[in-house]
């Protein structure tokens, strides 16, 4: 495959003094787990069963390929991306909520992305890993807080309405999705509403999703994104679901695509080119596009298959840790959310691992993967 991509005007090259911690950054993290660990409390209190802190509820689990694209740029040509070529991978669609919520309870959509079999000089805890993860939300391309402390403050009220009474939680949807028609018809938009419901009731396989905050790109820095790119994921953006008396309707959804058809996205990279505009610490901010846009560096192909069954997810939800701290130097998330995250990810993965008696493995490659 061949990249129709031309190289962005002067990225800059990451230097550590654009890192700078916040004050009281460790106790915030310290806060993190705290409020992590009473999610995962309460849900395993309800259920007997330890899940993710957050984005418990899995829709699709698929395996698929990677395909570095040929002739790229030498500034896009970086990390795992330096060479053309095909990878495995394990792709995990979910929800925010650290509970398992009816599907009528619209709430944001992620993408975590595990890529097996990478080479490079391994991140601090993942140094016999061959694996690289990148961890995507949809809602925009900017955080919806701008830094940890903030970024504690919201998890703390979701993490206020884990254990709610269901049918509450289904009213105030509701009521949430009305108040986002409203403010977006206003030119608006707002991540808290979003956050506790107010998420447009559409087909997950048709959204985009983004890294939201930055990592490294090989000496760079950069935003993801991953992108529907087949016409049958894109025909599907913006497009209402109806799941309204269906509990896993998107995971429904998710599954009767997969019964037939292949899905292509392309993962895409925006490179920093302007501190001022697109700022390393303040993750709120949408580095904007007219000055470095995004640009494709590969393609994820998912073939027909089961997309998702209680086998898959006894071997993806309960026994395989996503995150961004998984993979190589060159691609270190940066910043202070994500640097908080790496404990988060650490304990969630812990929790579930002790009360599920169970091992969390890391892939060497796909051969024991459910077919």
């Amino acid at each position: 495959m061949h990249s129709p991509n031309r190289a962005p005007k002067s990225p800059i090259k990451y230097e550590a003094s654009f890192e700078v911690p916040e004050d009281g950054e460790t106790e915030t993290q310290n806060e993190l787990l705290k409020t992590l660990k009473h999610i995962s409390e309460v849900t395993l209190k309800d259920s007997g069963h330890a899940t993710r802190s957050v984005h418990a509820k899995s829709h699709g689990l698929l395996r698929g390929e990677l395909h570095v694209l040929d002739g790229l740029p030498a500034v896009l040509a970086q990390g795992i991306f330096a060479k053309a070529g095909d990878w495995p991978v394990l792709i995990r669609l979910s929800t925010v909520p650290g509970d398992m919520l009816d599907d009528s309870v619209s709430t944001p959509r992620g993408f975590a992305l595990k890529v097996i079999g990478v080479e490079g000089t391994r991140l601090q805890g993942s140094e016999n890993d061959v694996t690289q993860d990148f961890i995507l939300v949809n809602c925009g391309a900017e955080f919806s807080t701008p830094n940890a402390k903030k970024f504690l403050g919201g998890l703390k009220l979701l993490a206020s309405t884990t254990d709610k009474v269901p049918k509450l939680k289904k009213a105030l949807s509701a009521v949430m999705r009305g108040t986002e028609k409203v403010i977006e018809s206003l030119g608006g938009k707002s991540a808290t509403v979003i956050g506790l419901g107010g998420h447009p009731e559409t087909h997950i396989l048709g959204e985009t999703f983004f890294s939201k905050a930055p990592i490294l790109f090989g000496p760079y820095m950069a935003k993801i994104s991953i992108v529907p790119t087949s016409a049958n994921l894109k025909k599907l953006t913006d497009t209402p679901l109806n799941v309204n008396g269906k509990p896993n309707g998107l995971r429904d959804a998710v599954v009767e695509l997969f019964a037939h058809d292949t899905a292509e996205w392309d993962l895409r990279v925006q490179l920093c080119t302007d501190l001022a505009s697109m700022p390393i610490e303040d993750a709120s901010v949408s580095w904007p596009e007219e000055s470095s846009p995004y640009l494709t560096v590969a393609r994820i192909i998912a073939g027909p298959q089961v997309a998702w069954s209680a086998e898959r997810s006894k071997a993806v939800d309960d026994k395989i840790l996503f995150s961004p701290w998984h993979g190589i130097i060159a691609h270190r998330p940066i910043g202070s959310i994500m640097r908080i995250r790496k404990a988060a990810y650490e304990m969630s993965a812990k929790f579930r691992a002790e009360h599920n008696d169970l091992d969390i493995i890391e892939p060497k490659n796909l051969d024991h993967f459910p077919p």
